[in-house]
This record gives structure tokens, sequence and C-alpha cells, in this order.
């Protein structure tokens, strides 16, 4: 199972909470995780092995959302920022779209990060 995490700049400390509080799952040998490039070096500084693409801005998102279409990404946690503004917004839009064209499932917040790790 690959899952993507991605997180903005104001949520990746977040992110590596979560990722901290679920080692136990998201380091199982079944699990690959892939991220935008930022949240990967957070992630790999945590001590989790992560397939890191570019950075959000300079396409990263973008990355994701194409392993999402080609069937390759199985569950998208992205803790996004909702109020801040972000110049690759479109990139974002364009994930979830076809993480919901794909039936993907896709978590933006820790909450239902949560409910679908449990559900692993």
């Amino acid at each position: 199972m690959e899952i993507a995490i991605i997180a903005h700049d104001g949520k990746k400390a977040e992110m590596v909470k979560f990722l901290n509080e679920h080692k136990a799952i998201l380091q199982q040998k079944d699990i690959t995780l892939v991220s935008t490039g930022t949240t990967g070096e957070k992630a790999i500084k945590a001590g989790f092995e992560v397939n890191s693409q570019l950075s959000g801005p300079l396409g990263g998102d973008a990355q994701i959302a194409a392993r999402v279409a080609e069937g390759k990404c199985d569950m998208v946690l992205f803790f996004r920022d909702p109020l801040e503004k972000h110049p690759h917004e479109p990139d974002v839009l364009m994930l979830m779209r076809l993480c919901d064209v794909h039936n993907v499932p896709l978590a933006t917040n820790p909450a239902t990060a949560v409910l679908l790790i449990k559900a692993i």
C-alpha cells in the first residue's frame, strides 16, 4: 500500500507528530510512504523511510496527483492550511479532484487521517 503524505508549511510539525503517533502502522513492510519534498525531509529526519518527490510549489503535488491517476497511490494524507494562501493551489485542487475521480481516500486534517489509518 502506498500512502502519500503532504503538509503545508504551517502543518508540517503536525504531520510529523501524526506520523510518530502512528509509527507502528506506517512502518509496516507492506506500506510505502511517498511525499512532497519538504514534508519528506521532515519525515526522514523523524526516522521514516520516504520516497520524496519535488516540493509542492515546484510540482510535487502534481507528481503525487499523477501517482493517484496511475493507480500507484492508495491513500493521501494532506494536512492543508486553509487559512493561508498558496501559490500552487491549482495543483492542490487537481490532486483532490483526482482522488475523487479515482476513488482514493483523502484526509485533509488529522482527525480524518486517524480514521483512515485505523481502517488499514
